[in-house]
């Protein structure tokens, strides 16, 4: 049985040894990286895959702001242990994390991705108006519109607004809520 759960600091080790699995260290070199590096994740939207005691799926989303669209979330990275990827845990994560999105009240969602693996979930292209802080292929720049319209007409770029890591005080706030 697969569970799909928050994220806890527990993780963290698995968490990163599985993403050097399944992208390697060029991972950090990606265009998404430079809308989530040194922030925490949008809070209550970091969840983990377990089947059997392991941790076998991870994904995360973070805040955004997408030009003259406001304020949404960036997607990513999604990884499923390469043993289980046939247990269909991706889309597990995949429908929890917009089902949790929405329920906190965001307006759309962006990843960068495979859009045939990302349509089966509502992505479809991003605005050609919206632009990332750096190359990116655009037709794996893809938004799935939580609220109807809420990308409509939007331009201008995505940049970051989560929070910062070292925003809160102590260290072990740091790391409690770095998952």
């Amino acid at each position: 049985m697969v569970t799909i759960r928050d994220e806890i600091a527990a993780d963290l080790t698995a968490r990163e040894a599985l993403l050097d699995a399944a992208f390697g260290e060029t991972r950090f070199e990606k265009t998404s990286e430079r809308l989530r590096e040194e922030r925490r994740p949008a809070r209550g939207l970091s969840l983990t895959a377990e089947h059997e005691g392991e941790l076998v799926g991870t994904v995360r989303l973070w805040s955004v702001a997408a030009g003259t669209a406001g304020d949404g979330l960036l997607l990513g990275p999604l990884a499923v242990d390469a043993d289980s990827r046939k247990l269909g845990i991706g889309g597990k994560l995949m429908r929890e994390a917009l089902w949790r999105a929405a329920r906190a009240g965001h307006r759309f969602v962006m990843l960068v991705g495979d859009a045939p693996y990302y349509a089966r979930f509502g992505f479809e292209p991003a605005p050609a108006g919206l632009d990332l802080p750096g190359p990116v292929e655009r037709a794996r720049f893809l938004a799935f519109e939580i609220i109807p319209g809420a990308l409509s007409g939007a331009e201008g770029p995505v940049v970051a607004t989560g929070e910062r890591l070292g925003d809160r005080r102590g260290a072990h706030a740091d790391l409690r809520l770095a998952a």
